[in-house]
């Protein structure tokens, strides 16, 4: 059993987390800036509330970072109570952050994290907070096989399935490949129903094919739902999802690399969050056609 601590406990993804580390019997500590309630039952089932990550960083071997992205990222380890403040003196901490970040914020806070003696890891999340709650989230690990090794069984308490992708830097890497296509889907199905509507086809007929074919997945599907006025097949915030995708582009700029269907995607998840969607679901992209276009896509 290992001592570990949790930051970012109270959000829909790191509740499930936190909780799974618990019942494997670990020794958890978490900081809390909002939503008390809902760690509520953690610190019941023994979780103990620490002031600052440099509280926990004292005493924890282990730990987790499950927050928005990069700049909230960059705030718990060089804060001025940050991880790094806090592990001082310290060789052994291991910091993991779960969060999908930028690779450029990743490798410098990996280079002051060496410095400092403590190894920072990039290991973000798939699936939803549904797959947290059981266990069953999919992890992509960034990591020296050494450090993978010893990371992969806390791993395991909170995922189903644990990818060791590459060396440091990887996982946050892969993680942006993997939400750009997965909004790529998203918005180009909430475009086709615009399109489709628009043009007097019955979008339930576009599905009907769609799901008997290679174009299906479990993002189509859904996205398929809002038909019926279902806006929460995919529990996951349209701008985090912007924001995922900002950081996919800023990758491929980097690189040179062209990113002509990147730049679209992005441009309508910026377009719906402009139009009032950004704090809904990414199935709201719907609703943004509806109000782009005249169409009535959305059961209601």
């Amino acid at each position: 059993m290992a001592t570990i601590g949790f930051i970012g406990a109270s959000g829909l993804m790191g509740h499930g987390m936190a909780k799974n580390l618990l019942a494997r019997g670990h020794t958890l500590g978490l900081t809390v800036h909002r939503n008390r309630e809902r760690v509520a039952d953690l610190v019941a089932a023994g979780a103990r509330e620490q002031p600052s990550p440099a509280a926990l960083a004292r005493d924890a071997a282990v730990v987790f970072i499950c927050v928005t992205g990069s700049p909230q990222v960059e705030e718990t380890v060089l804060g001025a109570q940050g991880l790094l403040a806090g592990a001082a003196g310290r060789s052994d901490l291991l910091v993991v952050d779960c969060s999908t970040s930028e690779p450029d914020s990743t490798s410098r806070l990996r280079e002051r994290s060496a410095a400092a003696g403590v190894t920072f890891v990039d290991a973000p999340l798939a699936r939803t907070p549904v797959e947290a709650e059981a266990g069953k989230l999919n992890v992509m690990v960034g990591a020296e096989p050494a450090v993978f090794a010893k990371l992969e069984p806390l791993l395991r308490c909170f995922a189903e399935n644990v990818f060791h992708v590459g060396g440091p830097g990887a996982g946050h890497t892969i993680k942006l490949l993997n939400n750009f296509i997965a909004q790529a889907i998203c918005t180009a199905t909430a475009e086709a129903f615009a399109v489709g509507v628009r043009a007097g086809i019955d979008p339930r007929k576009l599905v009907e094919l769609v799901s008997a074919g290679a174009v299906n997945s479990g993002l189509f599907q859904a996205m398929a739902k809002t038909l019926g006025g279902d806006m929460t097949g995919l529990r996951f915030e349209l701008d985090n999802a912007r924001k995922d995708i900002r950081y996919y582009t800023h990758l491929a700029e980097t690189l040179a690399v062209p990113t002509v269907v990147g730049d679209a995607v992005h441009q309508s998840l910026v377009l719906a969050s402009a139009l009032g969607h950004g704090k809904k679901f990414v199935p709201a992209l719907v609703e943004a056609q509806e109000q782009l276009t005249g169409a009535k896509i959305v059961g209601r």
